[in-house]
């Protein structure tokens, strides 16, 4: 049915220990495979598998992909119309559903619940499970009556899956849905093909769109910003500059977010603009780059961001632009965020570990493998890697600022962010330093050694080490309890040099969408998988759905490399299943046997 003759990873070990009716908590990198996980076993028991997902938007794209394969799906939501809700119960109750799709607000309605004891259930899958822990990174209220399933259908078997979690959000996902007696299989974290990189921030509009032009030309992308206006701003700016991008958000109307991510599904190299509101479930394979504009809140929602490229295995890029402007801005919203101690104390610890893999000198991947607690050597794959980063000894540049921070904070109701400490330093007598005569400190000019750039990045990296603190609205630097073994033990402090700008870049580069698919095939098949990707387009278009629906680049490259001439012959591919062969193996072999092959 899938079209594939093997197993990856611990695929087929999960597979095994659901059809046999164990429980399973499942960690696996996006692009690993998770959803043959239970669609197999729901496929092998008897019953229909109840698939728990909060992604409504995109049930009608999961749905369509699974019925091009032959299996017999449907989902229930709030967007449909009440008649083809009915049909789709109509077709459950009559046994005639392989997989039933379900928003996990409908299972806390009776309504649904008495439905589901009406039917034969061969299984529910709680996909993004990750929603369901209080402390992860897009936690969602509605998952937490998912605990209650054991109790009503204690002979069903659950499994829970997710991308991203730590060992202690693992404990937390098996507690709160009842799956502490679960076997967990846990994949390992790493996607060698995406090279990620850290730059510092300078015109981060124009740092991103070198990037797209230099490296990324005629490729899918997602660029992630912190605030709804960031996003509108960002994806005006790149039209501007002859970009396809389109914005998403939450304060966007729900006709133009659908239309905007349909658009993003189906067409080939547009750009998403978005806040973290997108992207959880996007099965887009050849998304080849993921850029931050701001600093994430967490590595769980990092690592679960840049999962979202290069689905395909194909080299792709995370890249994020990093400046003091994000460290201060996260303090102050944890410094303002609802909730008790507790909550700002795990709020903090996140963005410290964002932080470290920000300012690291070492192999980010190895950095952000070993936060997963999966231990690994230099990855050779990234920023640091491929441009190693110096460290320098920076106690007396802190010491500097730290004690213009303190003779600043003197000053009674007057508030200074970094830019009048920078300032004053480098013996810059503005009309700010002049009206308070700071040009009159002792530090006033002690500091011109180090350029304007560099100060701000002193700034930035005391902040991540807790040597330097805000506080206010206004960004107010002030010192910590910390500073002080700066200023009188003798602590040392050691820095980052960041690396020039064009050093930063990587050498390897990488090359747009098409060229990297096509990479290595000789040049006739190289033209045969443009004629396939043209056929698979137009196929596509005609049935309104994503061009993935109908074959992944992947298994395109196989027809090409190995040009089968029948269908028993087309059948050997990975990807292609009974019913994709007897749905397209004819216009394919036609395409193979000449360019003039028909249309679909």
């Amino acid at each position: 049915m899938f079209g594939y003759d093997s197993f990856r990873g611990q695929q087929q070990e999960i597979v095994e220990h659901v059809t046999a009716g164990g429980d399973a908590l499942v960690l696996m990198p996006t692009g690993g495979g998770k959803s043959l996980c239970y669609q197999i076993p729901a496929l092998r028991r008897a019953g229909t598998g109840v698939v728990v997902s909060p992604l409504i938007a995109l049930m009608q794209d999961q749905v369509d992909a699974l019925r091009a394969l032959g299996v017999r799906a449907g989902f229930v939501n709030s967007a449909q119309q009440p008649g083809e809700r009915r049909a789709v119960e109509a077709a459950f109750l009559a046994g005639e559903l392989d997989l039933l799709y379900l928003a996990p607000e409908r299972l806390s309605t009776e309504s649904t619940l008495r439905l589901l004891e009406r039917g034969v259930i061969s299984l529910f899958a709680i996909d993004e499970a990750h929603c369901v822990a209080q402390w992860g990174h897009d936690f969602r209220p509605d998952y937490l009556a998912l605990s209650a399933l054991h109790q009503r259908w204690p002979a069903v078997p659950r499994i829970a899956l997710t991308a991203t979690a730590t060992k202690a959000t693992r404990a937390e996902i098996a507690e709160r849905l009842n799956l502490t007696g679960a076997r967990h299989f846990v994949s390992s974290f790493d996607r060698p093909n995406i090279q990620y990189r850290i730059v510092p921030k300078n015109e981060p509009r124009r740092q991103l769109l070198d990037l797209i032009r230099t490296e990324h030309p005629g490729d899918a992308g997602i660029v992630y910003c912190l605030s709804r206006a960031s996003v509108e701003a960002t994806a005006e700016f790149l039209v501007r500059n002859g970009i396809g991008a389109l914005p998403y958000h939450a304060g966007l109307d729900p006709g133009t977010r659908s239309a905007n991510q349909a658009r993003f599904l189906r067409e080939d190299g547009l750009l998403m603009v978005a806040t973290i509101a997108f992207g959880m479930g996007i099965d887009k394979p050849d998304v080849r780059f993921i850029a931050h504009l701001d600093l994430p809140r967490s590595v769980e929602g990092y690592y679960q961001e840049t999962g979202r490229a290069g689905r395909d295995g194909l080299p792709s890029t995370a890249w994020m632009a990093y400046g003091l402007a994000d460290v201060v801005l996260q303090r102050k919203l944890i410094d303002g965020s609802e909730g008790d101690g507790a909550h700002r104390r795990r709020l903090a610890a996140h963005l410290d570990a964002m932080l470290a893999l920000c300012e690291t000198v070492e192999c980010r991947r190895s950095q952000l493998l070993g936060y997963f607690g999966e231990p690994a050597g230099t990855c050779g794959n990234c920023d640091t890697c491929l441009t190693p980063p110096k460290a320098w000894d920076g106690t007396v540049a802190a010491q500097k600022l730290l004690s213009t921070v303190w003779r600043l904070g003197h000053e009674r109701h007057q508030k200074f962010g970094a830019g009048q400490a920078i300032d004053i330093l480098l013996g810059r007598r503005t009309p700010k330093v002049i009206q308070h005569a700071h040009d009159a400190l002792t530090v006033f000019g002690k500091g011109t050694e180090l350029p304007d750039t560099q100060w701000r990045g002193v700034v930035r990296q005391l902040l991540a080490q807790g040597l330097l603190a805000v506080e206010g609205d206004y960004g107010t630097l002030v010192l910590t309890d910390a500073s002080n073994e700066v200023l009188y033990r003798g602590r040392q402090v050691l820095l980052r040099h960041d690396p020039p700008r064009a050093a930063a870049r990587t050498a390897k580069g990488t090359r747009p969408a098409a060229a990297a698919a096509a990479a290595g095939l000789p040049g006739e098949a190289a033209a045969v998988f443009e004629r396939l990707r043209a056929w698979r387009a137009a196929a596509a278009k005609d049935q309104g759905v994503p061009a993935y629906v109908i074959f992944h680049d992947a298994t395109l490259r196989q027809i090409a490399a190995r040009s089968p001439a029948t269908l028993a012959e087309l059948a050997m591919v990975n990807g292609v299943g009974e019913s994709k062969l007897a749905r397209y193996g004819g216009p394919i072999l036609d395409i193979l046997r000449g360019p003039g092959g028909p249309a679909p």
